[in-house]
């Protein structure tokens, strides 16, 4: 339990500061013009990957609380943000910086590149989340409706793991990770208890929880 605790006790604030140093990593990058002769490549590529990552360490939390006694819980709606604001920029990218704001271009890529329209998929299930992480949201809606609306995380991350392995167009090691990784996590929570109800029941004690 002691160990536990220890992973409580750091405030959210620093939870953000280190979830954005890579986006900063990245932006010197640009800068000092280090990230190749394709930045724009790079740059979309890698905010793409930590948009997954942190997706995949947001449905880790659980997992981790009941095998490892590690307990993030308190930080889970900063890791969902911080991968929402990854999904964001990768997006923001593919519009702005690879596409131009083609808009023909665009919508042809997601007409024709299914990688491209999963993606594009799994963007739209986050947006509500994204909208909804916030304690007015758990009021209004009730901690039982917003926990179920937070379930789409679920198939979110799925969409966005299929969305990376079908981008690198081979059968490369690491996307198959990151998608069985997804699998696996959302698997874990049909085939494992869920929270006491009396939990599920609180809404001070949903707050910091998703789906």
């Amino acid at each position: 339990m002691a160990q536990s605790k220890l992973w409580t006790k750091a405030p959210t604030w620093v939870v953000y500061s280190l979830g954005f140093l890579p986006a900063a990593y990245l932006v010197y990058g640009v800068v000092t013009n280090s990230l190749g002769p394709d930045p724009i490549a790079v740059l979309e590529n890698n905010l793409g990957e930590h948009a997954l990552q942190f997706l995949l360490l947001g449905l880790a939390i659980t997992p981790l609380m009941r095998f490892a006694k590690i307990n993030l819980v308190k930080y889970r709606r900063a890791i969902g943000l911080i991968a929402f604001f990854y999904v964001v920029l990768h997006l923001l990218v593919y519009t702005l910086l690879d596409r131009q704001l083609d808009l023909n271009a665009i919508i042809g890529d997601i007409w024709k590149r299914p990688y491209i329209t999963i993606g594009m998929s799994a963007f739209l299930l986050l947006v509500p989340l994204a909208i909804t992480s916030n304690n007015f949201s758990i009021r209004k809606l009730g901690a039982a409706t917003w926990n179920k609306l937070h379930k789409i995380v679920y198939a979110a991350v799925i969409l966005g793991a299929l969305h990376y392995m079908l981008l690198t167009k081979t059968w490369q090691l690491e996307p198959i990770i990151y998608f069985t990784l997804a699998v696996l996590l959302v698997a874990s929570r049909k085939f494992y208890p869920k929270r006491k109800k009396q939990t599920r029941q609180n809404p001070q004690t949903s707050k910091t929880q998703t789906a």
